[in-house]
């Protein structure tokens, strides 16, 4: 699973991907973390407020930090849809 945290590295950033960190090691996943910072590459991701955490390719939060609980449902969400073969 890949895991993307967009934003400019500011400390709700930071938060963001430490709460992804901890969620996706509390339910036992297989993931890569990628922190993508670089405005153009943000812009590109059609991201407009920060932070924002997307799920093998699909921004999933933005302008916000949800709750290690809220990460670990969207995360459980997502790990179904990879073992079922289905890209939601």
């Amino acid at each position: 699973m890949q895991l993307t945290v967009i934003g400019p590295g500011c400390a709700r950033c930071k938060t963001l991907a430490q709460f992804t960190e901890q969620a996706a090691k509390e339910l036992g996943l297989q993931y890569e973390l990628i922190k993508v910072t670089d405005l153009k590459q943000i812009m590109a991701l059609g991201v407009m407020m920060t932070p924002a955490l997307a799920i093998n390719g699909t921004v999933k939060v933005a302008g916000k930090v949800p709750s290690v609980a809220e990460l670990k449902a969207l995360l459980s969400e997502a790990a179904g849809a990879e073992k079922s073969g289905s890209k939601t």
